[in-house]
C-alpha cells in the first residue's frame, strides 16, 4: 500500500513539478493566492469577462496540491454549510436561492469541462445516501426502502435510502489540472513553488518577491491558517481516503454496484465513496480530525489506524470484500469556519477578497464561488452577489489548547453517538445533539 504522495489521483495521472516560479517583484491587475479550484475558477471567469486583465495566481506547491486534488470526487448539490446560519442572514428564501445555485453549478462544471476538453471521468450518476440504523433512517427520511437500496447497491444492513440525481462522479486531479491548463492557455500566470507569507491591501508578499495588485483574493481554503494573521479564521479539518485494488467483475456483481453513483451514509462520523473509472472503490472519512495549532500534512500521509478504520468501514458495508487489498491511502484538509458555513467576500475599498470554508462540499461550491468573486470584483449586482454566503461573517475559532481539545472531544462524542445508534438506539443520540451544540452546527 502506498501512503501519501499527495493523493492516489495525482499518482495515477503523474505528480507535477512546480513551474513558473515568481522571480522578483511584479505588478498585475488581480493577484489570487492559492491555485486550487477556487482560485483557478475565479481566474477563469475573470479572464472570460475581461481578457485584458493581467491575472497572477500564487501557489506554494503546484496547482491542485490541496483539497482540489485529494477529495472524494463528489460533484454534488449539497449545501456548503449550515442552512440555519444562512437563513439568519437572508431568510429561508435566501437558503433556497443558494441551494438552487449550487444545484445548477453541477451542470455548469460539467458543461465547462465538455467545452474545454477536460476529460475528468465525469459521470452524472447521482448519489445514494444509505441509512444503516433506525436512528440514521430517522435523520435521512429517505424515499427508498431497503429493497430499493439493494437494487442500486447491496449495502449490508441497509434500512432505507435517498437518491439525489444532481451529483456527478469525477477524477479530482484530472479536473483541477484541466482547469489549470485552460487558464494558462488564456494567458493567466500561475506562479507555482511560490509561498505567500502575508496578504495586505494592494500586495501579496511571498518568499520570492512581492506581487502588487489593486485586487488581491485569498483562495486558500484549508491552508488559510498557515497565512500570517489567519490561524483562527478557518480550522483545517482533516479527512482521509483509501483506494482499493481494482475489483473483479465477480466482486462488483456480488455487491451490486453496477453504475457510477456515489455512496454515502448517515453516520455522524460519516463515510463517502465512489466507484472509480478504473474499477476501484475510493472511500473516505475522518481520521485525525485536527492537528494542534492548525498544522497541516506535508504530502498526504495518514495514520495506519486511520487506514484500518476505513478498511473496517468498507468491509462493514460490503462483507464480501473482506481481504480486498488497499492500494493507496492519503489525507488532506478542508476549511471549516466557526459556524460551519462557507463565505465569499470582497471589499472594494481595500481590494481584498476571499472565498472558502466549504466544510467538505467544495468541489461544486468552488465554481460557484469563482463566479461570485468575478461579479463582486467587477462591481456587478447580480443574483450571485445576493446569495446569503456573500460577505457572510463569523467569529474566529477559540485559541489553543481549547481549539484542539474541543475538536477532538467533538469527534469522540460523534463516534460514541454512532456506537449507541448502531447498538439499537432508534433515535438520534443525545450525545450527538450535544456535539452539534458544541460545534455550532
Amino acid at each position: 500500500m502506498r501512503n501519501g504522495g499527495v493523493s492516489f489521483w495525482w499518482q495515477q495521472v503523474g505528480l507535477p513539478s512546480p513551474t513558473d516560479r515568481l522571480d522578483g517583484d511584479v505588478t498585475c491587475d488581480v493577484a489570487i493566492v492559492g491555485a486550487g479550484l477556487t482560485g483557478l475558477w475565479t481566474a477563469h471567469y475573470l479572464h472570460e469577462a475581461d481578457p485584458t486583465l493581467d491575472i497572477r495566481v500564487i501557489e506554494a506547491e503546484f496547482a491542485g496540491f490541496g483539497a482540489s486534488g485529494r477529495n472524494g470526487g463528489w460533484l454534488s448539490s449539497e449545501l456548503p454549510g449550515n442552512a440555519s446560519a444562512y437563513a439568519a442572514q437572508a431568510g429561508e428564501d435566501g437558503v433556497e436561492r443558494l441551494r438552487a445555485a449550487v444545484r445548477a453549478t453541477v451542470d455548469e462544471v460539467i458543461d465547462v469541462a465538455a467545452r474545454e476538453g477536460i476529460d475528468a471521468d465525469i459521470v452524472r450518476s447521482g448519489v445514494l445516501h444509505v441509512a444503516r440504523s433506525q436512528a440514521q433512517a430517522e435523520r435521512l427520511d429517505g424515499e427508498l426502502s431497503a429493497t430499493q437500496v439493494a437494487e442500486r447497491i447491496r449495502v449490508a444492513d441497509a434500512v432505507s435510502g435517498h437518491f439525489d440525481p444532481d451529483c456527478a462522479r469525477l477524477h479530482p486531479a484530472k479536473l483541477v489540472s484541466g482547469v489549470a491548463r485552460v487558464v494558462r492557455e488564456r494567458g493567466v500566470r500561475i506562479h507555482e513553488g511560490t509561498r505567500a507569507v502575508a496578504i495586505e491591501p494592494g500586495a501579496v508578499v511571498t518568499d520570492r518577491g512581492t506581487v502588487r495588485a489593486s485586487v488581491v483574493l485569498r483562495c486558500l481554503e484549508g491552508f488559510t491558517a498557515g497565512l500570517s494573521g489567519h490561524r483562527r479564521e478557518w480550522l483545517p479539518m482533516n479527512s482521509a481516503i483509501v483506494a482499493t485494488a481494482p475489483l473483479t467483475d465477480a466482486q462488483w456483481r456480488e455487491i451490486g454496484w453496477s453504475g457510477a453513483e456515489l455512496l454515502g451514509d448517515e453516520a455522524h462520523a460519516y463515510c463517502y465513496a465512489q466507484r472509480t473509472a478504473d474499477g476501484r472503490i475510493a472511500m473516505g472519512g475522518r481520521g485525525v480530525p485536527y492537528r494542534f495549532r492548525s498544522r497541516t500534512d506535508v504530502d498526504g500521509r495518514t495514520q495506519d489506524w486511520t487506514v484500518e478504520s476505513l478498511r473496517s468501514t468498507l468491509t462493514t458495508l460490503f462483507p464480501s470484500l473482506a481481504g480486498v487489498a488497499i492500494d493507496h491511502a492519503w489525507c488532506g484538509v478542508l476549511g471549516v469556519p466557526r459556524d460551519w458555513s462557507a463565505s465569499v467576500s470582497f471589499d472594494p475599498a481595500t481590494g481584498l477578497g476571499h472565498a472558502g470554508g466549504y466544510v467538505g462540499s467544495g468541489l461544486t461550491a468552488t465554481n460557484l464561488a469563482g463566479r461570485t468573486l468575478r461579479d463582486l470584483v467587477r462591481g456587478e449586482d447580480t443574483d450571485l452577489t445576493r446569495l446569503p454566503w456573500t460577505n457572510h461573517r463569523v467569529r474566529r475559532w477559540e485559541p489553543e489548547p481549547l481549539r484542539w481539545a474541543g475538536v477532538h472531544t467533538l469527534y469522540r462524542l460523534y463516534r460514541a453517538a454512532d456506537r449507541r445508534e448502531d447498538a439499537g438506539l432508534e433515535r438520534t443520540s443525545r450525545i450527538a445533539r450535544v456535539a452539534h451544540r458544541v460545534a455550532g452546527r
